[in-house]
């Protein structure tokens, strides 16, 4: 292959062959977004097809595996597949994560389900998701390393800026697919057999990927130091197993890609879950909202890739963290006016207490969303949260069921219990007299489409998609340029799943708890504000700016 990336030399324009790189190398991110848009989209049929007959306690684990294979189990994909990339190269690894990744998911649309196998069924399902986060975990490291390795010296924030877009592609690419297949059949096709084909779609994804990866050859950095000898045997032990190794991984983690990770996921994710769960946005209008402020943001990613080669990787993803941690909250509250006023002033006008024994109230962390939170306080303030409802928290004495106030009204909670019929008339009685008390006291069941500020609130979310560009935009680079070529895979891998898999992935149920804790819908915010802020103090004293290094260098 004609690509030179010598250090010092004079950056050049793109080629075709770089093209080539930057597309074999994309198509597995956008794999990793098109399976996570898919899970996520078609839970409901998933969860119809494969868990329809097991028991509560079972379902229970399942349930928590599947999650764990989205998040949790990626670090350890970091590290396996990130050793094998340091020993045996770069291109062979990430053609066995992407083979391994496409295959799962294909499998995934032939599964039968519980009706046919029984338990078998959401036990192979859930095997699927573990290979899949697996698979995932040795991914991104593979591609941003083979593209930075390839990318002339002066280019590798631009070049390896093109991986960082395919997050949005994988995004149109599910939801296309979805939407096609929803208006081409029934309601009942599509819940039958219609929701597979988005998985066995994959295979295609797959073959073209493997094929045009194929005609790459190894990435110029790692056939040097296996040529010469120099690469490592022993990866994982170098990369963590030496302080100096350790340390800057830990200031990848800490210092870069936990504060990334949270400004990602505020941007994107929690952004749309506040538009539909918070403000009662309906989930077509949210959906195009965020859509269209992904379209304006994307080629931001480009510009600011391109624009780390000129100044430094480290200012721009650290002004990002900053801008967010000074803005997140009167951007949200700005959100709130424009999207659902309606709400903005019943918070305002209509203060509300919950009456509780302390020691009745727990933190509802649920990142599996199985958890069950069954005391008159957690009850309460549960309903509360879910419904965007304000609240100031008052301390009754022991034992005391908890109450809310609303106004001159009182409603009691009740304790939950073992679930039953009686539970469940419980609930449906507490919610419907709380249910009509709230909105009574003027908060909305849904945003009025006629009061919505449609410009302003997609100028709000482009504005978190453009804080999203600056920190993701240029980290590539920055954790590639971080290591030496005998453990680059290995090193940057471990932090950037960490980071994203863990600080990202658990933001959403986090904030639901603190909201849920304080009464506060905004109060939320203050887990990636915090997290942002240690990654912008870490990374403003520790973190080197790494654009001017030789990612030759073999110490």
């Amino acid at each position: 292959m004609a690509m030179t990336a010598a250090a010092g030399g004079v950056p050049r324009p793109m080629t075709r062959e770089d093209r080539k790189v930057i597309l074999a190398s994309s198509v597995g991110t956008i794999f990793e977004w098109y399976d996570f848009y898919l899970a996520g989209s078609l839970a409901a049929n998933i969860a119809a097809n494969f868990f329809s007959g097991v028991n509560p306690t079972a379902g229970f684990i399942f349930t928590l595996l599947g999650f764990a294979a989205g998040f949790a189990v990626r670090p350890f994909g970091a590290l396996f597949f990130g050793m094998l990339g340091d020993l045996i190269g770069r291109k062979y690894t990430f053609l066995v994560t992407m083979t391994l990744m496409g295959i799962s998911t294909f499998v995934v649309g032939l599964l039968p389900g519980y009706a046919t196998l029984g338990i078998v069924a959401p036990i192979l399902f859930i095997l699927c998701r573990l290979l899949q986060g697996l698979a995932l975990g040795g991914e991104y490291g593979g591609a941003a390393t083979y593209v930075a390795e390839h990318a002339p010296h002066g280019r590798r924030g631009f070049y390896t800026s093109w991986i960082q877009t395919t997050a949005t592609v994988g995004l149109f690419l599910s939801l296309v697919v979805i939407l096609v297949l929803r208006v081409s059949m029934s309601p009942a096709e599509f819940a039958e057999w219609g929701w597979r084909v988005p998985f066995l779609l994959s295979i295609i994804l797959l073959g073209v990927s493997i094929w045009i990866r194929l005609q790459l050859e190894e990435s110029p950095a790692f056939a040097r130091i296996k040529a010469e000898g120099k690469s490592s045997k022993t990866p994982l032990r170098e990369a963590f197993g030496r302080w100096e190794n350790a340390k800057i991984a830990l200031l990848a983690l800490f210092g870069g890609t936990a504060g990334q990770a949270v400004v990602w996921y505020t941007g994107q994710f929690y952004a749309l879950f506040f538009l539909t769960q918070t403000l009662k946005l309906d989930a077509t209008t949210a959906n195009i909202f965020i859509a269209i402020a992904l379209a304006i943001g994307t080629p931001f990613f480009i510009l600011f890739g391109w624009l780390s080669d000129k100044i430094g990787r480290k200012p721009i993803i650290l002004a990002g963290c900053l801008l967010a941690c000074v803005t997140y909250f009167p951007l949200f509250s700005a959100l709130t006016n424009a999207v659902n006023p309606v709400l903005e002033q019943a918070l305002e006008k209509s203060p509300v207490t919950v009456v509780a024994d302390p020691k009745e109230c727990s933190f509802q962390f649920n990142p599996t969303g199985t958890a069950s939170f069954t005391t008159s306080c957690d009850i309460a303030k549960s309903f509360l949260a879910r419904n965007s409802v304000n609240y100031s928290n008052e301390t009754a004495p022991p034992g005391t069921v908890a109450s809310i106030k609303i106004g001159d009204k009182v409603i009691a909670s009740f304790d939950k219990g073992k679930a039953g019929a009686e539970a469940a008339a419980k609930d449906k009685a507490f919610t419907d007299v709380a249910t009509a008390a709230i909105r009574a006291a003027g908060y909305p069941a849904a945003a009025d489409p006629a009061k919505i500020n449609r410009p302003v609130a997609i100028l709000i979310l482009a504005i978190f998609v453009l804080y999203v560009t600056m920190v993701y935009g240029p980290i590539a680079a920055m954790l590639v340029e971080l290591f030496p070529t005998r453990i680059r895979y290995s090193g940057m891998s471990l932090p950037y799943h960490i980071g994203n898999g863990w600080f990202g992935g658990f933001l959403p149920p986090t904030i639901f708890a603190i909201v849920a804790a304080t009464g506060n819908i905004y109060s939320g915010l203050w887990y990636p504000i915090v997290v942002a802020a240690m990654t912008f103090v870490i990374g403003l004293l520790f973190m080197p700016e790494t654009k001017d290094r030789d990612i030759y260098r073999d110490d």
